[in-house]
């Protein structure tokens, strides 16, 4: 597989769907990112849907773009706490700490990404073949900059992501096999993701913003698609 794209999917930890010269090479799932890394070791490319730079303070800039970006699907894109406000015990005190870095609170949904965010973000510091990438941005770019019409749990919805997939090149097969017990919308996620893994690979992706902002660690935070 020369690139990696990857989906957090619940209690079932991550699932990743691979490409070799753009086009469909399997899938894999593990509980843990790094086990799945791992097993994918020959990827040039890694394009993973989770927040992966943090800034030390307000809302990241890539966040505020990809929202004005998306239109009528802008509330895919939750806006990320800083830092800081990651390291945080619990809920209320990372609000709090939300409040005095942003003005505004930490949502219970962003809140909740925080275990696999921090796992995520730990690969992202020791592999700089990892890219954050997110599906709706990416699906975004695939419709010629057009918001998709209908949300990516609906029917109608799935339909029109997988064959824009399949346009692309990227045709999905019926059976997945490893894949096979992840949900519908997963797949087409993590499928997206190696869509822009590819291009991440070529040197022909984008990237919102397009003068990303510094990472305390010294990477970029940016949304590539």
């Amino acid at each position: 597989m020369d690139v990696l794209g990857v989906d957090a999917c619940g209690k079932q930890g991550w699932m990743g769907i691979g490409l070799t010269d753009g086009t469909y090479a399997g899938s894999l799932v593990d509980v843990r990112l790094e086990t799945l890394i791992e097993r994918a070791a020959e990827v040039h490319t890694i394009a993973v849907d989770m927040p992966l730079g943090l800034v030390e303070k307000g809302w990241r800039a890539a966040d505020l773009v990809a929202r004005a970006l998306l239109g009528v699907r802008r509330s895919s894109v939750f806006l990320i706490a800083p830092r800081p406000a990651w390291l945080e015990p619990d809920y209320r005190a990372a609000a709090d700490r939300c409040q005095e870095l942003t003005g505004n609170r930490l949502s219970r949904q962003a809140w909740a990404l925080r275990p696999k965010l921090l796992e995520a973000r730990a690969c992202w510091l020791a592999d700089e073949r990892i890219h954050e990438v997110h599906p709706e941005v990416s699906f975004h770019a695939l419709a010629g900059g057009v918001p998709l019409a209908h949300a990516k749990k609906t029917w109608r919805g799935q339909n029109l992501r997988r064959s824009l997939l399949a346009e692309a090149g990227l045709v999905l097969p019926d059976e997945l096999g490893e894949a096979d017990r992840v949900p519908a919308d997963d797949v087409l996620d993590a499928a997206v993701a190696a869509w822009s893994a590819h291009r991440i690979a070529l040197g022909t992706a984008d990237r919102v913003p397009e003068v990303p902002e510094p990472d305390a660690e010294g990477r970029l935070v940016e949304i590539r698609y």
